[in-house]
């Protein structure tokens, strides 16, 4: 039997899964993405992704926050999230999760 590939959200979402993820821009150009992070909160499921290749105006080391949304056909997408106090409030909780876990 034939595995299908899975799309940039169903390898987000496997947590078994820690492959680089590729996603497209709206002209088709691709970027790789390390994952971070998924964090769930009461705003939604956000994801917080690395860029492997140089994006303008990202520091190497720095990620970049998006959210999983839903579609009216009920397809999933990323959108990356530019609302500061919404960027600052993932990166919170991640720091929050990552002292957890180390202690």
């Amino acid at each position: 039997m034939e595995e299908r590939e899975l799309n940039p959200i169903e390898m987000l979402l496997d947590e078994n899964n820690d492959d680089n993820i590729i996603l497209y821009d709206e002209d088709g150009n691709p970027t790789e993405f390390e994952q971070i992070a998924i964090i769930p909160n009461e705003a939604g499921v956000f994801v917080i992704l690395s860029p492997v290749t140089e994006i303008e105006g990202v520091a190497e080391d720095e990620g970049m926050v998006f959210v999983i949304e839903e579609d009216d056909e009920g397809e999933l997408f990323l959108t990356l999230v530019t609302d500061e106090e919404e960027i600052d409030a993932v990166f919170a909780e991640y720091d929050r999760l990552v002292e957890e876990d180390e202690d």
